[in-house]
């Protein structure tokens, strides 16, 4: 082996017996977790949204760092199905960043974000669009439709302002989707004391708790799975987010509490 790799005998019986730097270590540590996440999605999540997961379970550690050790384990993010192709188009007029990633709200119903996501199903895409308050990270308002128009958005956040009867105006903060620029949307904002926030445009970081429970719906509900028809998803979908997410599931964010034990526990109600 020494002939052939050139190398003396006594050089290489020492860097065989020789222990892993720390950093080594660490990467080693750092990679099985990486794994797992990746595993864990379905082989959906790339470096950003596993460095999230790690982040969460208390890593402290860069997303370069995260895609260094994913490239050289050759893991790379595979989707189970592309993303429906439609024309966002420009908005008329972008509302300013008002949120501007102020993601730690100390009062009920002073800032809601809202997007909206895609479940297939073999009758066609399904839509989902959440309203989630950001003091407890409960989804207050959805609405589930086999289309992106924008009556999706607005039957979301009649859900939300009928739940919870805002009595002040509340920030509003989107992405700069076609739904989301409309006149019809910023009437109705307007009428029910809703002030529209915006993205910057390409930022998913900008909306980044709704992107944090699409990324965790898809995770650990469709699991890439395609529903054999919108009622089916519908129903999950709903078990879900009334059943488990807001009563049930437990947030680092929320000290391993549910949002509506948070809140519960925070107001009193």
């Amino acid at each position: 082996m020494c002939r052939v790799l050139k190398i003396h005998r006594s050089g290489f019986y020492a860097w065989k017996t020789s222990p892993l730097s720390k950093r080594a270590i660490a990467d080693e540590k750092l990679l099985t977790d990486i794994k797992r996440s990746y595993n864990d999605s379905y082989g959906i999540y790339g470096s950003p949204r596993i460095h999230r997961d790690l982040r969460e379970a208390g890593y402290h550690c860069g997303v370069k760092r995260v895609a260094r050790l994913m490239l050289q384990a050759k893991l790379k993010s595979l989707r189970g199905y592309r993303k429906p192709r439609y024309k966002s188009g420009k908005p008329a007029v972008a509302a300013p960043n008002r949120l501007n990633r102020q993601f730690a709200v100390e009062q009920p119903d002073n800032a809601w974000v809202t997007d909206i996501t895609y479940i297939r199903t073999y009758e066609g895409w399904l839509y989902l669009t959440v309203v989630i308050d950001l003091f407890s990270r409960g989804v207050v308002g959805w609405s589930m439709k086999p289309t992106m128009a924008t009556d999706s958005v607005l039957d979301a956040l009649m859900m939300a302002v009928w739940r919870r009867k805002p009595k002040n105006e509340v920030i509003i903060h989107s992405d700069q989707g076609s739904q989301f620029s409309s006149d019809d949307f910023a009437r109705w904002c307007k009428e029910h004391q809703l002030l529209p926030s915006m993205s910057r445009r390409g930022n998913c970081y900008d909306n980044a708790v709704a992107e944090s429970f699409f990324s965790s719906l898809k995770k650990e509900q469709v699991k890439q799975k395609i529903y054999t028809t919108r009622a089916e998803a519908k129903s999950e979908i709903f078990e879900y987010i009334e059943v488990f997410y807001n009563r049930k599931r437990r947030h680092s964010y929320l000290n391993q509490m549910s949002p509506m034990a948070f809140e519960k526990l925070q107001i009193g109600t």
